[in-house]
């Protein structure tokens, strides 16, 4: 198994954490990334696979499959243990609709924070449209801890047992504290959660090497 990854690609984390908690051995092909440019030029291999250009891209023997999501459904059927998902159909649906809670829903505010890592936009009007779109995501993501914090009350995972939708958000969230999104001290049950994700092998190394390539590759936010 081969997995096209980036070193600041949130979905193809969510991969790489999945394959470590099914406890599955894949190559990791890291496809070079600077801020200046992002991932141009593409990955020849990734072009071929994916009409989006984008990773991850997932290469089980004569199987290639992009999106992080589609990876997800494939690796829970051919590779059924550990589960990642509930049994019961309803609760597979109410998983799924949390996974896809973090993507769509709280990741785009995340993406309002991009700018805090480029250089100060050379126009007044742009910077100021940049602030105010970063005000808005941090009053809406406070609302999504507040929510969050309150499913994870009593200890456990999103979906009682861990899952892809705990996956989803964990990369979510690191985005949201990469980013100086809200902090999550403020929730201390969601804070809980996140700590226990991160101590598991799979997520910690994830968290550590995001770390480290935002040291390596992007500017610190706050830098003029």
């Amino acid at each position: 198994m081969k997995l096209y990854s980036g070193p600041l690609s949130l979905f193809s984390r969510k991969v790489e954490i999945a394959l470590g908690e099914k406890g599955l051995a894949f190559e990791r092909e890291m496809v070079p990334f600077t801020q200046e440019r992002g991932y141009q030029p593409k990955h020849l291999d990734v072009l071929a696979a994916n009409p989006k250009r984008q990773v991850p891209v997932l290469v089980d023997g004569d199987l290639t499959l992009f999106d992080s999501t589609l990876i997800f459904e494939y690796l829970e059927e051919a590779y059924p243990a550990p589960p990642l998902l509930p049994r019961n159909a309803k609760a597979r649906a109410r998983c799924r609709m949390m996974e896809l809670r973090a993507d769509e829903e709280v990741f785009p505010h995340a993406r309002a924070f991009f700018y805090r890592t480029d250089p100060p936009h050379p126009d007044a009007a742009q910077r100021k449209a940049n602030e105010e779109a970063g005000a808005r995501a941090e009053t809406a993501l406070r609302e999504h801890f507040a929510a969050l914090d309150k499913i994870v009350s009593g200890g456990g995972f999103l979906c009682g047992e861990l899952s892809y939708a705990d996956i989803a958000m964990f990369m979510t969230i690191i985005w949201t504290q990469r980013l100086k999104g809200p902090a999550l001290q403020d929730y201390p049950s969601l804070a809980a959660w996140f700590e226990r994700l991160r101590a598991r092998p799979p997520f910690g190394k994830a968290a550590a090497e995001i770390a480290a390539a935002d040291r390596d590759l992007t500017r610190p936010i706050g830098n003029a």
